[in-house]
């Protein structure tokens, strides 16, 4: 998910609930869709013991991170690769406390706190199977190794069914794609039959993507959320992994902020995404840098608008904050109310700037100029981005 400002462009944070390749292994298990033998372990004496209960030939070793790429990068114990086929399990020793890094993580690595301790099996042929929402059929296709690179070499050997969604996967469609993967005779119906329970599980649990790699028994699996069903998945969103989130976002998420850090020393205090986003550009078109998006969310309180400040002022870097909310049916009284709490009760030692836009505006600048508070007003955005880039410049 990527969030372009300017020409600046950062790869955000999660936005999504996300879950550990292990709790997607249990979810599918727990639906009839088959899994390898696996168990998951928090140190090294629970991996050995792990290991045993299996009494496999060979095990799998894999760290569980939310990025992808695990199995060609390196863990900062020296040890090369995050997925390892092994005999020996004392590699976890290796692994568990120490950091790996991908392209899919953080420049500082993540630590890996967690190891699958997982049955290995030879694999004969590789298929890898996806059912995801399409929005050009409104609907999920089911496709059927690294699928990207199969896709630009050999797009032959992709295949596409759209499913009505309120028809539901039909018999004949989960033969045909059993039969595209290359499965014969009995493996086939088994195929079929694993292939529907996957497309049932994609709907009970509010899904946008199931993905299975090798298909027919799970080695693999990745399952992403549509995050408006968490109303009716709340087990399944209570499983959200948040321990590789920055503190800050996880604490805004408490309050229904949507919180991300840049490397600026203007802080953002915005009420909608696009509008955060658009006043980062207009800071940095100005010659500034924004310290982070700050997006209010949904129905903005006085307490919301407290919790904001006290992150935002948390950041040392932060030497000015721009405050930015237009839109008729934000209650601009209710912000000002905030804001001035915010300010007298944290003791605000750095410049405010000020441009608000909507219903109550005349209640609202009131409040704020009787507030006795060192508060700088705009006309517009960009008056409010002129004179913050302005106010940081002067120290």
């Amino acid at each position: 998910n990527w969030l372009n400002l300017g020409d600046h462009i950062q790869l955000t944070s999660r936005r999504w609930l996300r879950l550990q390749e292990y709790q997607s292994k249990r979810l599918m298990s727990n639906n009839g869709v088959r899994v390898q033998r696996f168990f998951v372990a928090d140190t090294v004496n629970e991996a050995l013991e792990a290991a045993k209960r299996l009494n496999a030939k060979e095990i799998v070793l894999k760290a569980q991170i939310l990025a992808g790429g695990r199995g060609k990068r390196v863990f900062n114990s020296g040890l090369k690769g995050g997925v390892h086929l092994t005999k020996d399990p004392k590699l976890a020793k290796q692994m568990i406390g120490y950091n790996l890094v991908t392209k899919q993580t953080p420049k500082e690595d993540v630590k890996v706190n967690k190891v699958m301790v997982a049955e290995a099996f030879d694999i004969s042929r590789e298929t890898y199977l996806a059912v995801l929402m399409d929005r050009s059929c409104n609907g999920p296709p089911p496709g059927g190794v690294d699928v990207e690179e199969v896709a630009a070499s050999n797009p032959e050997l992709i295949f596409k069914e759209q499913i009505d969604i309120f028809e539901g996967i039909k018999d004949s469609q989960a033969q045909r794609m059993a039969e595209n993967l290359g499965f014969v005779g009995p493996l086939k119906s088994q195929a079929a039959d694993q292939l529907t329970k996957l497309y049932n599980l994609f709907l009970k649990i509010g899904a946008t993507q199931v993905e299975v790699n090798p298909f027919v028994v799970c080695f693999d699996a990745k399952i992403n959320f549509d995050d408006n069903a968490e109303f009716r998945q709340k087990d399944i969103f209570a499983m959200d992994d948040k321990s590789e989130n920055e503190p800050i976002e996880n604490e805004a998420a408490k309050y229904d902020l949507k919180y991300i850090g840049l490397d600026g020393n203007i802080a953002c205090f915005v009420k909608g995404a696009g509008l955060a986003m658009a006043t980062c550009d207009i800071i940095f078109l100005n010659g500034g840098k924004p310290a982070n998006f700050l997006d209010l969310g949904g129905g903005v309180k006085e307490a919301q608008v407290y919790q904001a400040f006290t992150l935002l002022t948390a950041n040392p870097k932060v030497e000015a904050i721009l405050v930015n909310i237009f839109g008729s049916i934000v209650n601009c009284a209710i912000i000002a109310n905030g804001i001035t709490k915010a300010c007298w009760e944290l003791e605000l030692k750095v410049p405010l700037l000020v441009r608000l836009e909507g219903t109550n505006i005349q209640e609202a600048q009131k409040i704020l100029n009787n507030s006795g508070l060192p508060i700088t007003s705009a006309i517009d955005l960009e008056d409010a981005a002129k004179k913050a880039v302005a106010t940081v410049a002067k120290k």
